[in-house]
């Protein structure tokens, strides 16, 4: 997995497409182009009664470069580094920042490729891309690109309860205006806290209840732990922000039949 840290400084965790994947998906698309060129070859050979033979190289030459370079580049230009492969295998053709590619990106890869796919057979895509982290063929280190997986597993969202031994306490306690960077790295802590090392997890689980405890009072009841705390902040600030919603939603019910009665109705 790839990490990307942006201009607020948030770092994008981004997961390289496998190996077999990128074959595949290049599979698909070889095939396709060789079924558009041999539909532009029966078309070219019914009308070949009226063509002498220097307009039929010619046209075929066109239909090769056309299935082969051309559709390949004017297909994940328009489509912002999709296609016809890469959707059935859930990849997609981003630039190393994770931006999506342009016209000259599509070019340079559809241009190399067809040296490194179609006049090699595929050895020397394949040479690249099995000594390449990302898996990268020569057309990608030369365009800046690289194919990511967009189908990854989600994972379950998991919401902050009140632990029951601290509904008394957190059902009194009176909460200040929470940072928006406290309660995010929280949340996030929260949601995270499964998959981490027991040490790292305790340490996080004690600096962040201590932010938290600065808009928080009264204290916690004695032996209550960081992780608990964090748990009972979270859950009751979430259920106080929903009950609020709940009652401007209803405020707003009642004036909009207030409004409605008006005579100008």
């Amino acid at each position: 997995m790839s990490s990307i840290i942006t201009g607020e400084a948030v770092v994008l965790e981004l997961r390289p497409a496998s190996f077999g994947s990128r074959a595949l998906g290049l599979i698909l698309d070889v095939l396709t182009s060789v079924a558009v060129l041999i539909g532009l070859l029966i078309l070219i050979d019914s009308a070949s009664g009226s063509l002498d033979e220097a307009a039929l190289r010619a046209l075929v030459l066109v239909s090769v470069v056309f299935s082969f370079v051309v559709l390949p580049v004017a297909v994940e230009t328009l489509s912002r580094g999709r296609s016809l492969g890469k959707l059935a295998t859930g990849l997609r053709i981003v630039r190393d920042d994770g931006g999506s590619i342009r016209f000259r990106h599509a070019v340079i890869r559809g241009l190399i490729g067809f040296v490194e796919i179609y006049l090699t057979f595929g050895g020397l895509a394949i040479a690249v891309a099995l000594f390449n982290d990302k898996c990268k063929r020569l057309g990608d280190i030369a365009a800046g690109t690289y194919s990511l997986r967009q189908r990854v597993p989600s994972r379950p969202l998991v919401l902050a309860v009140v632990p029951p031994y601290l509904q008394p306490w957190v059902s009194l306690a009176d909460f200040g205006r929470i940072p928006d960077g406290v309660a995010r790295r929280a949340t996030q802590f929260i949601q995270q806290s499964s998959r981490m090392a027991p040490v790292s997890r305790a340490g996080m689980a004690a600096t962040l209840a201590s932010e938290l405890s600065a808009y928080v009072a009264p204290p916690p009841p004695p032996g209550t732990t960081p992780e608990d705390y964090l748990w009972a902040v979270l859950g009751e600030r979430r259920r106080r922000d929903f009950e609020r919603l709940k009652q401007a939603e209803a405020r707003n019910a009642r004036l909009g039949e207030r409004l409605n009665r008006l005579p100008f109705s």
